[in-house]
């Protein structure tokens, strides 16, 4: 039996996809989510609301690995806002913080897996909790991709950084 959504929940879940599709625009448009840009703004301000919303949901009564994620999340998209203020990191600046931003997109989404699949089709969800071989497989797959995700991304800023010096 698939479990309701509370209102809380109803909401959450509406406040969750704007930041989804927005970093997904970003990566496809920038190749990262950039900060300036309308897609990156829309994406850390609904990051930032989707965490703060799951603060008040948990199946568990309190504090719960959702809420954890969340916390990294923001910690690493913000702390990418960061980097560029550090000269110290030197050529690594650009890096950095296309890590953190991808991490954090990748943090959102953990959770939102797990959910989905414990959850849709409503009559008979896919997988029957966290530790189902489903949910793991697709986590599994969604931790290549960032991996491979992000690989691209280091040799996107490494071109552009080539070109720019012209070697």
């Amino acid at each position: 039996m698939a479990h309701p959504l509370s209102h809380l929940g109803v909401v959450h879940t509406v406040i969750s996809l704007p930041p989804v599709v927005a970093g997904l625009y970003a990566f496809a448009r920038h190749r990262t989510i950039e900060p300036a840009t309308r897609s990156g703004r829309i994406y850390l301000a609904g990051l930032a609301l989707s965490v703060f919303t799951a603060f008040g949901l948990s199946s568990t009564g309190g504090f719960n690995p959702g809420h954890a994620l969340g916390i990294l999340a923001l910690l690493a998209a913000f702390g990418s806002l960061l980097v560029p203020r550090f000269s110290f990191l030197g050529r690594l600046r650009p890096y950095l913080a296309a890590f953190g931003l991808s991490f954090s997109f990748f943090l959102l989404l953990v959770p939102g897996i797990n959910e989905t699949l414990t959850r849709l089709p409503a009559a008979h969800p896919l997988a029957d909790g966290p530790q189902s071989p489903l949910v793991l497989r697709t986590l599994l797959a969604w931790l290549v991709t960032f991996i491979v995700g992000f690989a691209l991304q280091v040799w996107s800023i490494r071109s552009r950084r080539q070109d720019a010096t012209g070697t």
